[in-house]
């Protein structure tokens, strides 16, 4: 059978699904498609299973990309306010964990609902389960698409297929194959939003010290996150390693202070003063988490009470907290990615409409295209910016 609709998105995740709803709104005839079992399973998993769904200090200065000025036209017309009213709308309680982090209350689920409800609302046709076997350009004004279920054509294609990360829920390449095919230069992907990986001594240190989390500034050259860090068994992890991993260059060390807004040393040359007699590694778990306190200690050789330290080995201590210098070996890869850095090359792509500048009728939105948010709800709002400005203009 031949069916055939207005518009077509490919990719049921939240730049799709904002897509779909908006064109739908407009009156746009709209066929949302996905190949995997379940609807929006990256916004179900997201956040603990409560979905920070935006972040209310979204900027365009919170986003990574070739071309840093591409999405400041999308992030402008669909605002984070914009969608803080849609969940409103739908009766959705949220709050603002930290940093304009935003919540929901209850479950991720209620994201997903809400963007079902205003699809099916739109009257949206939706298909999960289905493969996509060829798409073809047909004259100037329509797309043809082989689908498992048939052949469709449409004036408007949207390909919101996303990037590589967390491959188990079904992330693949098919968007990038697509640009390739209408000749769209693919800017080189790797995993963002990644835990950091180490080898040899580090990893032997991160393994004792796993479960132990602290309060760190991480920074790669002039970048730097204040943010929580965490030891895990197979290196570092925690938000602070999560935002630097994404500006982070092979092969280069990165700089961690393990007590950020502290300084240990004036503290240490305190308790030297008012109690001397006490055991610096004792003094040194005030500053830091014992285990932590233990491991540096031992790592640079300093034992005894407080009073027989001299400023310089205090300084030295000091500087083991404030400034540990690390290489990471690589990271956890796309398996626990939370995005996919680099893809579509925006040069491709008009940054008020998202439309291909060489291809009328297509659109690429979301995760694949060359824009990737910092953690916190960036990229969540990115996918309504771009999502609703395409479905504006398909």
């Amino acid at each position: 059978m031949k069916y055939s609709y207005d518009v077509i998105i490919i990719g049921a995740g939240a730049a799709g699904l904002m897509c779909a709803l908006t064109a739908g709104e407009r009156g746009r005839s709209v066929w949302l498609v996905d190949h995997a079992k379940k609807i929006g399973e990256k916004i179900r998993i997201s956040g603990g299973g409560r979905c920070n769904f935006t972040n209310l200090h979204c900027s365009p200065n919170n986003y990574l990309s070739q071309n840093p000025h591409f999405c400041k036209s999308a992030l402008k017309q669909y605002t984070q306010y914009d969608f803080i009213e849609l969940v409103k709308k739908h009766g959705i309680s949220f709050h603002e964990k930290k940093l304009g982090q935003l919540f929901c209350d209850n479950s991720a689920q209620q994201i997903i609902d809400l963007l079902l409800d205003e699809c099916e609302h739109n009257g949206v046709k939706i298909d999960q389960e289905t493969s996509i076997e060829e798409i073809k350009k047909t004259g100037d004004q329509h797309f043809t698409v082989n689908t498992s279920k048939g052949q469709v054509t449409c004036q408007s294609l949207v390909i919101a297929t996303g990037g590589l990360s967390i491959p188990k829920i079904g992330a693949s390449k098919f968007g990038y194959d697509i640009a390739r095919q209408f000749g769209i230069n693919i800017i080189e992907t790797r995993a963002g939003l990644v835990p950091l990986t180490f080898s040899g001594d580090i990893l032997d240190r991160c393994k004792s010290l796993s479960g132990i989390s602290v309060d760190a500034c991480v920074s790669f050259q002039k970048t730097h996150f204040n943010e929580g860090l965490l030891f895990t068994h197979r290196g570092l992890s925690g938000p602070s390693i999560l935002q630097i991993s994404s500006y982070w260059t092979e092969g280069e060390p990165i700089a961690v202070n393990l007590a950020n807004g502290k300084n240990a040393y004036d503290i240490l040359k305190e308790k030297k003063k008012t109690h001397a007699k006490q055991d610096i590694l004792t003094i040194t778990a005030t500053i830091i988490p014992r285990r932590l306190a233990e491991d540096i200690c031992t790592q640079i050789k300093l034992s005894g009470n407080m009073a027989g330290q001299s400023d310089i080995r205090l300084k030295e201590l000091a500087a083991a907290i404030h400034k540990w210098l690390v290489k990471p070996s690589g990271t956890e890869g796309y398996r626990t990615a939370e995005v996919t850095l680099g893809g579509v090359d925006t040069n491709a792509l008009s940054s008020k409409t998202m439309e291909c500048k060489d291809h009328k009728g297509l659109y690429f939105i979301g995760e694949v295209v060359d824009v990737t948010g910092h953690l916190g709800g960036y990229n969540f709002q990115w996918a309504w910016s771009s999502g609703n400005v395409a479905g504006k203009n398909v």
